[in-house]
């Protein structure tokens, strides 16, 4: 990797990882499957988000809330949406009016829903959040006695369609339960000698069983990315190391021969840093911003980072154009409504400041 990656045409090949083997022996397979793939595909969590319209009160004396489609791949889905790609989202809701709200409220983003299955038995999950910034903001999550998108089920994916995907994003909490686990899994082997396919480490720990036991499952889902994405935290989750480059250079070794070419590592305050495994790296401070709900900002800067890998940027770019776009969503209430544009990234860019008003 040379820093940047080239945007091919849709059904063309990108060149991240060119060094692997067996690729050009899928080249014609992936054409048979769809002229025209997504550009992004995400998998997993997906709710109902409440979001309190009071700042710096705990939950018990909240009175008013608004509803917003949630979950982390969902946003990203929207995130990138938002920026002129197509994508769908792979996940499960109860069989239930929030799961026919956040349905509807995919296809009002432009993600395709047609992934999106209903379970009976479970309820749509929602989360509730209060409000405390610039940096404190506790989720409170209502899964139970399981959430849906935990139920996506092997045999039920399309794999064709994950193999032919431009990008494909995974998160470490479609790890934490099975048969989530063994469909996140499946659908990344099933990316292995493809360019981009992003694992979100995505640490949750409430959400595992037993959370000391999700490092094996995160090195195998390690080994068929070629691009991680954490936080300090979720760095040290999966590879036991907390230094930025000491995590980086850990999840770029986490794949043995094969695994991630390119390794993000968020650091909040600190801005982020990239390093591949040619040995390029990018460190980038963070944008300016009057923080409302510092939330949604991962989930922006994910929509970004894939947008700017297909597109071609060098690496300080596309981390430049991720940090701005996940400064303007903490600039503001929402998280998938508030996705940013292009023009929004490039005027954020252009005067230093995430804070930005939204566009109606």
């Amino acid at each position: 990797m040379s820093g940047h990656i080239v945007d091919t045409p849709p059904g063309r090949r990108l060149d991240l990882g060119a060094d692997r083997p067996g690729r050009g022996s899928r080249t014609r397979e992936v054409a048979r499957v769809e002229s025209e793939p997504y550009d992004l595909i995400t998998m997993g969590r997906l709710g109902v988000d409440l979001y309190p319209l009071q700042a710096g009160v705990g939950l018990d004396r909240v009175d008013t809330f608004a509803k917003f489609l949630g979950g982390s791949p969902a946003n990203v889905a929207v995130a990138a949406a938002r920026l002129g790609r197509r994508t769908a989202l792979l996940s499960r809701t109860g069989a239930d009016p929030f799961g026919t709200y956040l349905r509807r409220e995919l296809k009002g983003f432009g993600v395709d829903d047609r992934w999106v299955t209903e379970v009976e038995e479970y309820p749509t999950p929602v989360t509730f959040c209060a409000l405390f910034p610039p940096d404190d903001f506790p989720l409170t999550f209502y899964r139970r006695p399981k959430a849906p998108d935990l139920e996506i089920r092997p045999h039920e994916l399309d794999l064709d369609a994950v193999r032919a995907a431009r990008v494909f994003w995974a998160t470490g909490t479609g790890l934490s339960a099975e048969p989530s686990r063994t469909a996140t899994l499946t659908a990344l082997r099933a990316r292995s000698g493809r360019e981009v396919t992003v694992l979100d480490l995505d640490w949750r720990p409430m959400f595992w069983a037993d959370p000391a036991a999700a490092r094996p499952y995160y090195a195998e889902a390690l080994r068929h990315a070629t691009v991680a994405v954490g936080n300090l935290d979720e760095c040290e989750v999966a590879t036991g190391e907390r230094e930025p480059y000491a995590a980086a250079r850990a999840l770029l070794a986490a794949g043995g021969d094969g695994g991630p070419r390119l390794a993000v590592v968020k650091r909040g305050p600190e801005g982020v840093l990239a390093l591949a495994a040619d040995g390029t790296a990018a460190e980038v401070p963070p944008l300016p911003v009057e923080v409302v709900n510092g939330l949604g900002a991962g989930d922006a800067f994910g929509g970004a980072l894939v947008d700017g890998l297909l597109a071609g940027r060098d690496l300080d770019t596309v981390l430049r154009r991720a940090n701005a776009a996940g400064a303007i969503v903490a600039g503001r209430l929402a998280c998938s409504s508030a996705m940013p544009y292009a023009s929004e990234i490039a005027e954020a860019l252009a005067s230093g400041s995430g804070t930005l008003p939204e566009k109606g």
